[in-house]
């Protein structure tokens, strides 16, 4: 589980759509640098240090895994997306979008390309006043006091109006949505990838499968027949024990949990590789564990084409699959394909990552958080 670090941001916009321009950037700081837990009211003011329209400044709470160096990257790709062309001048301008990062934690950042905290935020009324809406008690690392007092020392006599029938859109974000996830695919599909990079996001309690402790795993993968059934029978006890184990310790109702397995998992291969006897009796055994498995929230299944599943096993290396063979991968599939639609009570989202990478694009990666997102609320 990662650690999510909080940040406070201050937007401003005095050109176009204000409004508008507003919620792109939240929705833009949203999915590429974190969770957005609070969002002021919105405030009109008069613009600061020179005569132009009027601003619209909010202030947003951002949980965060990504240090401030990189967040000052992305702020300023962001505004680039949004229209915002930037020209070298030390004079107040009009501007489609404006973000600066105001506070981190309470962190004092001396740098090239960032100061925090900014500089200039106790002299500014837009600044404090949404930020005191939304953490009134947060001490500054410099002026030991709180934004609320320094809101009420503040000598700016710009005047600061809230728009009371204003107010834009917190987007959600997927640990509101979902207590558990379980990820599935085939072998080489990307399930554990996945996992982590959205462990590490939105601050989920992992759960991974432990494959390489197998004894049997390398034996089968030799001589299939008579390795089959102690594998899926192995498999099955160490499934069905660690996902008791690790949700036991967990409460579905305040945590976020991701697996890169679901114990049905078991049922499928087992499908392929046991004889109809041994099948018969696995599933005797696999029912009763089942009944006893917390179900997740949501069930991804990431498919990925046979040819890219060879190229990855190939390209991870792990000897012992080395000759598994384009048959049995289509089996697999097959298995899976049958599973998700006979079981009408999960919850599954499929999502074909063939011709994607999401762990070396992040906007592959952003697509594939989008469309949870999205699968739940058109549900």
């Amino acid at each position: 589980m990662s650690l999510l670090r909080e940040t406070y941001l201050s937007l401003g916009s005095n050109q176009g759509d204000r409004l508008d321009f507003l919620q792109q950037a939240v929705d833009l700081i949203a999915e590429r640098i974190g969770m957005i837990s609070h969002i002021s009211p919105v405030y009109k003011t008069e613009s600061y240090g020179f005569k132009a329209d009027d601003f619209l400044n909010i202030a947003i709470r951002v949980q965060t895994k990504h240090n401030p160096e990189f967040l000052i990257h992305e702020l300023l790709e962001i505004e680039n997306f949004i229209g915002r062309t930037r020209v070298k001048s030390d004079s107040f301008e009009s501007r489609i979008i404006d973000i600066d990062i105001i506070l981190f934690e309470d962190e004092i950042i001396f740098s090239e390309k960032l100061v925090v905290p900014h500089p200039e935020m106790t002299k500014r009324r837009f600044v404090l006043q949404p930020l005191a809406d939304i953490t009134p008690l947060f001490i500054h690392p410099f002026e030991k006091k709180t934004v609320k007092t320094l809101l009420q020392e503040c000598a700016d006599p710009l005047k600061v109006e809230v728009l009371e029938d204003v107010k834009l859109t917190r987007p959600v974000s997927i640990p509101e949505l979902y207590n558990y996830i379980g990820i599935e695919g085939n072998i080489g599909a990307g399930k554990t990838s996945l996992t982590n990079m959205l462990s590490d996001d939105f601050n989920a309690k992992k759960v991974l499968e432990r494959f390489a402790d197998n004894p049997f795993l390398p034996k089968f993968y030799e001589n299939e027949e008579r390795y089959a059934f102690p594998l899926e029978m192995s498999f099955l006890a160490d499934r069905y024990q660690q996902l008791s184990d690790d949700l036991a310790q967990f409460d579905l109702f305040k945590s976020f949990i991701i697996s890169d397995y679901y114990i049905f998992k078991s049922l499928i291969f087992a499908q392929v590789t046991l004889s109809h006897e041994e099948y018969a009796l696995y599933r005797r055994m696999f029912d009763i564990m089942y009944n006893e498995i917390t179900k997740p929230d949501l069930y991804i299944y990431l498919y990925q084409n046979t040819e890219r599943l060879l190229e990855n096993i190939k390209s991870r290396g792990r000897e012992y699959e080395q000759n598994i063979t384009e048959d049995y991968l289509k089996k697999i599939h097959k298995g899976y394909a049958n599973f998700i639609q006979s079981e009408k009570n999960l919850n599954v989202l499929i999502i074909d990552v063939s011709e994607i990478d999401f762990v070396k694009r992040p906007e592959d990666y952003r697509k594939i958080v989008k469309d949870i997102i999205q699968f739940q609320r058109n549900k």
